[in-house]
C-alpha cells in the first residue's frame, strides 16, 4: 500500500501537535500530501488540554495556516476545516477520510477518563473502530519520542494468520520508502502464559498441552522463515524471531531489542468496540511501549 496522503486531525492543542514531526517525515520519505485538519465541535469548551480551543472556521482556518507555514517546503500541505458544527468528531474524521481517500490518518491519542480511553483516547479509539484507513498513533506523553523517531527500525508482530498480514505488507511498503529494517516477531504463548480458559485446561494436561506448544513453534518457525524469504526476494532488509512468553510483554522486549522506532499491528478495526478490545494484544502493547504505533485495519476470510 502505498502512502500518497495522509490526514493530520489538529484540535488546536499543543498536545494535538505531537504528531507532526512523525507526520512529516512520512509524508516527506513517501512523497505524500499532508492535510491538515479541524472539526468545529457542538458545545465545545472554551480550553482544551489547556490550550484555547478554535470555535469558528476563521481563527480554525488562522490555526491551521500557521501550521502549514512551519512546515518544511518540501511537503504539499493542504488545510480543510469542517465548519459545520459537529457533535461526534470521530465520525467526521472518518468520513472525511473516506471523502478525501487518504491512505493514512495521523492522531495524537489524548489521554482521557476510563482505562480504554486512557490507552488510546475516546476520538482516537472511535476512529480506529469506525474506519478502514490505517491510523498512526502517537502518545502525548511521549512528544521526544515522536520527534526523534527517524522509521529506520520497524517491528511487525504476527500472529501466524494470513488474513492478519495487512500490517505486514504496509510495513514493506515503508521499508521501501524508508529504507527502514524490519524485524517480525512472532510469539508463541508458554504453560505459564497461556490466558485465562487455555490455562486451567493445560493445568488438567499440562503434558498434551506442552506437546501442542511446541507444535505451534515449529509452524510458527515455518510460516516465519516463508515470509521472510518472499521479503528477501523483495529485496527488503528483514529479520525475524520466535519468542515464548506473554504476547505483549515479550513483543514489547523484541522492539527494545531491536531498537525498533516504530511498531505496526493488524487490528480488526471493523468489529464492535467491546470484541475489538476484549483479550486484544493491541491495547496492552499500548500501555508498555513507548512507540509510536501504526494500526491496519485486517478482514478476516469468511
Amino acid at each position: 500500500m502505498t502512502i500518497k496522503s495522509i490526514l493530520v486531525p489538529l484540535d488546536g492543542s499543543k498536545l494535538s501537535e505531537t504528531v507532526l514531526p512523525l507526520a512529516s517525515l512520512l509524508a516527506q520519505k513517501n512523497q505524500a500530501r499532508l492535510i491538515l485538519f479541524h472539526v468545529i465541535e457542538q458545545n465545545a469548551p472554551d480550553s482544551i488540554h489547556g490550550d484555547h480551543h478554535l470555535t469558528d472556521q476563521l481563527e480554525a482556518s488562522q490555526y491551521l495556516d500557521e501550521i502549514c507555514r512551519s512546515m518544511p517546503p518540501s511537503i504539499t500541505v493542504d488545510q480543510h476545516v469542517h465548519s459545520s458544527a459537529e457533535k461526534d468528531v470521530a465520525d467526521s474524521i472518518v468520513a472525511h477520510s473516506k471523502e478525501l481517500g487518504v491512505d493514512l490518518i495521523s492522531m495524537c491519542a489524548h489521554g482521557q477518563s476510563g482505562l480504554q480511553k486512557r490507552i488510546f483516547g475516546n476520538i482516537a479509539q472511535e476512529v480506529i473502530s469506525r474506519g478502514d484507513v490505517p491510523v498512526l498513533l502517537v502518545s502525548p506523553e511521549k512528544e521526544r519520542i515522536a520527534e526523534s523517531c527517524t522509521c529506520q527500525c520497524i517491528l511487525v508482530p504476527l500472529d501466524g494468520n494470513p488474513d492478519h498480514e495487512a500490517g505486514l505488507a504496509m510495513a514493506a511498503e515503508l521499508s521501501r520508502t524508508c529504507q527502514a529494517k524490519l524485524h517480525l516477531v512472532m510469539v508463541v504463548p508458554n504453560l505459564a502464559s497461556l490466558p485465562g480458559e487455555q490455562a486451567a485446561s493445560a493445568a488438567l494436561l499440562p503434558g498434551a498441552a506442552s506437546a501442542l506448544l511446541e507444535l505451534d513453534c515449529e509452524e510458527a518457525e515455518l510460516y516465519l522463515a516463508q515470509l521472510i524469504g518472499e521479503l528477501l526476494e523483495q529485496n527488503i532488509n528483514v529479520t525475524g524471531e520466535i519468542q515464548r512468553g506473554d504476547p505483549a510483554k515479550q513483543i514489547v522486549r523484541s522492539a527494545r531489542a531491536f531498537t525498533a522506532d516504530m511498531i505496526v499491528l493488524g487490528t480488526h478495526g471493523k468489529t464492535a468496540l467491546d470484541a475489538f478490545w476484549s483479550g486484544s494484544v493491541t491495547p496492552k502493547i499500548i500501555t508498555q511501549t513507548h512507540l509510536p504505533l501504526l494500526l491496519v485495519p485486517v478482514h478476516d476470510s469468511e
